[in-house]
C-alpha cells in the first residue's frame, strides 16, 4: 500500500456507459473537497454495453482513474472484492454506478468513520425503489443480519466505508460466493451508520431484479450461515414430536375401543407432511454440500481480463525520467 492515497474510491460498473462521466465528475469534486489524496477504481463487470470503453477514456485523462475489467460478468459482490483488492489507498469507500448513492455525502461518512468505527454504511432516509423490491430489500437484509452477526445489518447497504487493513481478515477467500458485508465482520466488530439521502437512479433500471434479490439472501443464508440447518433441525424435531402424539392417539384408541384409528385421509396427510419436511432438510443439505464442491474446485471469485493501472504506472515513470 502507498503512502500517496488516503481514500480508495471502488465502484462496479454494469451497463452504465451514460452515467460514468457525471459519475467521474462529481466523485472527483467530493473526494478533492475533502482534500486527501485519492484514486477511483472502476471495475467493468461485464455488462455488454461500452462501459470499458468510457473507463479507459477516463483513465486515459486522468491518471487517478483506475479501470479494471472482468472476464465475464460475476456479481456486483465479486466485482467489489476485485477492486478493494487492488485498492492502495488506508480507507476504501464503495458506492453504486447509478448515481443513487451521492458522492457529496462520502465526507459524512469519513467523519463518522474517525469517532473510531472500522466500517460506516450509509444508510438511505427512505428507500426509492418499489414496493416488491423494497420488500425483498427487507428480507435481504434481515438474511444478511442472521449470517453477519451484528445490528448494524440492518444499515446496510452498498454505500459504505471502512478501513483497507479489514481485508486482511479474508485475504485469503476464494470461493465463487461472496458477500462483502459478510467478510468485513471477519475482520471487525466496529460497524457504525449514518443517515444520508439517496437519490433516484439517474437513468436505466436497477440490475437487482427481485428474483435476483431472493437468490441472494438464499446464497448469504446457506453460504455465510448455519441457520437453514438450524431449521432444518427445528422443523425435524416438531414434526418428529407430532408424530409421536399421532403414534400415542393410535394406541389409545386402539386400547379403548379395541380397533384400530380409522382413517385413510388423516394417516396419508400425516405421511404427506413428513415426507415434505424431509424433502425440505435434503434439499437444504444438498445446498451446503454443492457449496463445499465448488469451493473444492478453487473456482476464483472472479478473473481479471485487463487493467489500465499498468498503462497508467508505465505513463507516470515515463514522466518521471522524461
Amino acid at each position: 500500500m502507498t503512502t500517496s492515497v488516503r481514500i480508495s474510491a471502488v465502484i462496479p460498473v454494469y451497463r452504465s456507459q451514460a452515467m460514468l462521466p457525471e459519475l467521474h465528475r462529481r466523485l472527483v469534486a467530493a473526494l478533492e473537497a475533502i482534500g486527501e489524496p485519492f484514486e477511483i477504481i472502476l471495475v467493468e463487470d461485464c455488462g455488454g454495453d461500452d462501459s470499458w470503453s468510457v473507463i479507459e477514456s477516463l483513465s486515459s485523462a486522468d491518471p487517478r482513474v483506475i479501470g479494471l475489467r472482468l472476464a465475464r460478468n460475476y456479481g456486483q459482490h465479486n466485482a467489489l472484492l476485485c477492486g478493494i483488492r487492488a485498492a492502495r489507498g488506508e480507507l476504501i469507500v464503495t458506492l453504486d454506478d447509478d448515481l443513487q448513492n451521492p458522492p457529496e455525502e462520502i465526507h459524512r461518512l469519513l467523519a463518522r468513520l474517525n469517532e473510531g468505527y472500522d466500517v460506516i454504511y450509509g444508510s438511505p432516509q427512505a428507500e426509492t425503489h418499489g414496493f416488491l423490491r423494497d420488500q425483498a430489500s427487507r428480507v435481504t437484509k434481515l438474511a444478511l443480519k442472521g449470517a453477519m452477526g451484528v445490528e448494524s445489518a440492518s444499515k446496510v447497504s452498498a454505500f459504505r466505508i471502512f478501513r483497507t487493513r479489514l481485508r486482511e481478515a479474508f485475504a485469503a477467500y476464494r470461493s465463487p460466493s461472496v458477500n462483502i458485508d459478510v467478510l468485513l465482520t471477519w475482520g471487525t466488530t466496529r460497524f457504525g451508520s449514518v443517515q444520508v439521502r439517496q437519490d433516484e437512479r439517474a437513468m436505466g433500471d436497477s440490475g437487482y431484479t427481485l428474483k435476483k434479490l431472493i437468490n441472494h439472501a438464499v446464497n448469504m443464508m446457506t453460504g455465510f450461515s448455519v441457520l437453514p440447518l438450524q431449521i432444518a433441525s427445528m422443523l425435524g424435531i416438531a414434526f418428529g414430536s407430532m408424530g409421536f402424539l399421532v403414534l400415542l392417539y393410535v394406541l389409545l384408541r386402539y386400547l379403548i375401543e379395541g380397533s384400530p384409528v380409522p382413517g385413510f385421509p388423516f394417516l396419508a396427510s400425516i405421511i404427506a407432511m413428513f415426507s415434505g419436511v424431509q424433502l425440505f432438510a435434503l434439499g437444504i443439505f444438498g445446498e451446503y454440500l454443492a457449496r463445499m464442491h465448488f469451493r473444492s474446485m478453487e473456482r476464483p471469485p472472479y478473473a481479471l481480463m485487463s487493467s489500465t493501472r499498468e498503462r497508467t504506472d508505465s505513463e507516470s515513470d515515463h514522466g518521471k525520467h522524461g
